[in-house]
């Protein structure tokens, strides 16, 4: 029985119980079920008890003592009972526990999915780094937590596109162009310009690919070096991206935002009656909507701020069709919460639905090598050469956003089950590795299941904690946390050596016969594989079949 039909179970006695006149109460369409604390609770509890009893005018101990006669009768459940105020402890049969070993494997990859957040329409931006030179360790984070939760999302139902937003536009631009003007030329790069040595290599490439650059008319050439490196840098960062296995359904370009987009979106504000001139420069009257004080949208000059820039772009993303629009901002942008919200409600929308904004907070990784083009920054393309992308990826998803973070660079390099990537995927290769040697001794799956051999105090362990993965990825979609995922896996790790130790898969040696039990602890076996890969995937981390 999975924690699926146990909830469905819990919700039939829910309905004989009302049609019975035992009590009235709304039933809810969907009951929750969670592992207990301890194994002396059960496998599963629930407190729907706790939760219908006012509804129903009854002590939340009646209500749970009559669905626990009721659930009782139900095959599969070994017994139920009521703790505490209220609370359900549902104990199954091992037959209907292990059952649940055969449900994961032929449910394969989509064990752990799950409707949770079915009919959210969803734009998820994050990383969105200025092209004017390499992702730096600031991007990391947001990149590992960012796709983790792009995935989490889309396992849990929601409909999401992962988005870049480029920033390619403003004076930036062009102190890009002339820095890497200025080192084609061999000069020193303009005052607040671009130094380092990438952007050497750059100029190497702007010169490469047009060999008439020093012969254009001199306000020509910073236009040219600007373009041409702007692209250069940007199909630089796509790739390192892809190798730290990100990947974004949309580059939004700021610039696109300018042809029109940021006049029109003023004009809209304007409209909403929250947009006034003052000054000579027209502002947006956010402190209507709590933030500390209004914003100008358009300067005196006629030149528009960031601001307008951010308030057509979230114009832009609505009228795309996202509802639901979730910002990943980096720890300096703790400012930009109340402002986004603020256009958010100045354009009519709920700044409690229609719009997140996540923070990230710093990280620092010692022992982290000043690289050769890098001046004072450490680039991702030097992290995932000197640490590699799944002990990165996976260091950076185990911790919540919302907390400083500080690694050590040769830790997360060390093969030992005290580095949680290692320990979590050598698990998975374990299982691999078990499942070649069963098949070398000619133990087979498809030769015989009986799931209510699986007696043993560590397969109990192991059952219910394979049980928990979809509830853990929909809280974990749900709060925007990774982390939940990650920890479940090392937890899950654990259990599985644990059974390991205890329990055979293959016969000791020729002379022992094979028998169901074998085969149905390969079940378990394959299931624990299947639940370790799925988890680790939607952390973008690899699960190797060897290590």
């Amino acid at each position: 029985m999975t924690p699926e039909q146990l909830a469905e179970a819990i919700t039939a006695a829910l309905d004989q119980a009302v049609t019975a006149g035992d009590f009235t109460v709304e039933v809810p369409r969907e009951v929750r079920v969670e592992r207990p604390r301890g194994r002396d609770h059960g496998d599963w509890s629930t407190n729907i008890a706790l939760q219908l009893a006012k509804q129903a005018g009854v002590p939340p101990r009646d209500l749970a003592s009559s669905l626990a006669a009721r659930l009782g009768a139900v095959e599969g459940i070994a017994a139920v009972d009521v703790a505490g105020p209220g609370f359900l402890n549902i104990t199954l049969d091992a037959a209907s526990a292990g059952e649940l070993a055969r449900s994961i494997v032929g449910a394969g990859e989509s064990y752990g999915t799950n409707q949770t957040l079915a009919g959210h329409v969803i734009n998820l931006e994050f990383v969105s780094a200025n092209p004017t030179g390499p992702l730096h360790i600031g991007h990391t984070r947001w990149a590992a937590l960012g796709d983790a939760i792009h995935r989490l999302l889309t396992a849990s139902g929601a409909e999401v596109t992962a988005e870049h937003y480029t920033n390619d536009a403003g004076n930036q631009m062009d102190l890009f162009g002339a820095s890497i003007m200025a080192r084609a030329t061999g000069q020193e790069v303009p005052e607040g310009g671009y130094p380092g040595e990438y952007v050497d290599q750059l100029a190497k490439g702007v010169l490469a690919e047009r060999p008439d650059l020093l012969e254009l008319p001199e306000e020509e050439q910073v236009e040219v070096a600007r373009e041409v490196g702007y692209r250069l840098q940007l199909a630089q960062m796509q790739e390192t991206l892809d190798t730290f296995n990100v990947h974004f359904d949309v580059w939004f370009s700021e610039r696109s935002l300018h042809e029109g987009a940021v006049e029109q979106a003023v004009e809209r504000l304007r409209e909403q009656g929250h947009v006034y001139d003052q000054d000579g420069a027209v502002w947006l009257r956010t402190t209507d909507f709590g933030d500390d004080r209004d914003r100008v949208l358009i300067r005196a000059n006629g030149v528009p701020t960031y601001f307008a820039s951010d308030a057509a772009y979230y114009l832009n993303k609505k009228d795309r069709g996202f509802p639901e629009k979730i910002y990943l901002l980096g720890a300096d942008h703790h400012g930009y919460i109340g402002r986004l919200k603020a256009i958010a409600a100045g354009a009519g929308d709920d700044p409690e639905v229609n719009i997140e904004v996540l923070i990230g907070q710093l990280i620092t990784i010692a022992g982290a090598r000043m690289g050769k083009r890098r001046g004072n920054a450490i680039y991702l393309t030097d992290l995932l050469e000197w640490i590699g992308s799944d002990p990165l990826r996976y260091s950076l998803a185990r911790y919540p956003a919302d907390s400083p973070l500080d690694l050590d660079g040769e830790e997360l390099r060390r093969r030992s089950n005290d580095n949680p990537v290692f320990y979590v995927q050598y698990a998975h290769a374990r299982t691999c590795n078990v499942a070649r040697l069963a098949g070398e001794d000619g133990v087979s799956r498809d030769d015989g299941f009986d799931p209510a051999l699986l007696t043993h105090e560590t397969e109990a362990t192991l059952l219910a904690a394979l049980g928990d993965f979809p509830r853990v990825v929909a809280q974990a979609a749900t709060l925007r946390e990774p982390h939940r995922v990650a920890r479940y896996l090392e937890s899950l790790a654990g259990s599985f050596h644990k059974w390991y130790d205890e329990c055979r898969v293959r016969p000791v040696d020729e002379h022992e016969e094979i028998t169901d039990l074998h085969r149905t602890r390969l079940w378990l076996n394959d299931a624990t594989r299947q639940v370790l890969a799925n988890g680790l995937g939607l952390l973008g981390v690899n699960a190797p079949e060897r290590m």
